[in-house]
């Protein structure tokens, strides 16, 4: 997609705006996060009762079947198109025959969103990505710092912690995190996710004792909004830019990047621990223990999936895409 000088120094002057807050702000990103979408729904996440990785399309065979105009002609199993005896086939009259579509057996059940994201200009605007070569090397350090440093020191925190205490933590984080899913609720006008939140706050700061269980979900099955403040510009029309991924960080675009650190401006843990290093250590706790929740989920992903940066990067665009058009 052509783009003009002018516009490239935009988004160029975006990104350092984006490197300065989140990083300032936010403290140490989340290695893991390079596998999950942004903790982002049907949330996926440990926090909400399963994890979140990013569902990539995976590399994998394509089959030919037939369209679904005549679904009882053709099903998907495993992948495999079982298609009627040829016999039964022959009986039929030539155009009552259905075109063959040549389909993905990964996104087999998403076929009309991907046709609908194929002429999306967001979709295509977030599908760009320029800084390709710098990416997949940030890439490559943030999976070996995960595999060397992180993974081995989440397979010795779930040694000396029980499921159940990783769950509690999981939820505190999430209760204390509840003012940037508000306010963003507010800004794109989606008032029953910021009453959702107001009240999951209220009945979990008490009857969850501090927050530490989710009675508001469990008992009155109130679920999270996932509202951040890169979905409101996202809502309010601004362009995605460039997808970059920044050492020690979790996939972003440049809007992402910009989001991410206003949303450090509303996060509460900021006045309570104004300090870099009280902050850093909290936020690292946060994602030792979110990786040591997920980890059987990594594990599996890893060994499923050929080219991890496509996969990942498919997997966060898609998602936030989503999470946008809600």
């Amino acid at each position: 997609m052509p783009r003009s000088d002018q516009g490239f120094g935009g988004l160029t002057s975006a990104l350092l705006l984006a490197i300065a807050t989140a990083v300032v702000l936010s403290g140490c990103g989340t290695v893991s996060g390079l596998l999950k979408s942004d903790g982002a729904d049907g949330e996926l996440s440990a926090r909400e009762g399963a994890p979140t990785a990013a569902a990539p399309a995976v590399t994998a065979t394509d089959a030919v079947v037939p369209a679904p105009a005549a679904p009882a002609e053709a099903r998907l199993r495993g992948g495999i198109a079982d298609v009627e005896p040829a016999t039964t086939a022959l009986m039929r009259e030539p155009e009552a025959s259905p075109p063959l579509t040549l389909i993905d057996n990964e996104e087999a059940s998403t076929a009309a969103a991907l046709a609908q994201r194929a002429s999306d200009p967001d979709a295509l605007d977030e599908d760009y990505d320029p800084w390709e070569p710098f990416n997949e090397k940030m890439f490559t350090f943030n999976r070996n710092l995960d595999r060397y440093l992180l993974k081995p020191a989440a397979r010795a925190y779930r040694f000396v912690m029980p499921e159940p205490w990783q769950v509690m933590i999981a939820n505190g984080f999430d209760n204390i995190n509840f003012v940037p899913r508000l306010i963003n609720s507010l800004l794109q006008g989606k008032w029953g996710g910021a009453g959702r939140e107001l009240s999951r706050f209220l009945i979990n700061s008490t009857a969850g004792i501090g927050g530490l269980f989710d009675p508001a979900k469990n008992y009155w099955g109130i679920q999270k909004s996932r509202e951040d403040f890169g979905q409101t510009l996202g809502v309010w029309g601004a362009p995605p830019g460039p997808y970059l991924v920044l050492p020690f960080m979790e996939p972003l675009t440049v809007r992402d990047g910009i989001g991410k650190g206003v949303d450090g401006l509303m996060d509460p843990l900021s006045y309570v621990l104004p300090f870099f290093w009280d902050r850093l250590g909290m936020k690292a706790g946060d994602t030792l223990n979110d990786r040591a929740l997920n980890y059987d989920l990594f594990q599996g992903f890893e060994e499923s999936v050929i080219d991890m940066y496509s996969a990942v990067r498919h997997g966060y665009l898609q998602r936030r895409q989503q999470l946008i058009k809600e």
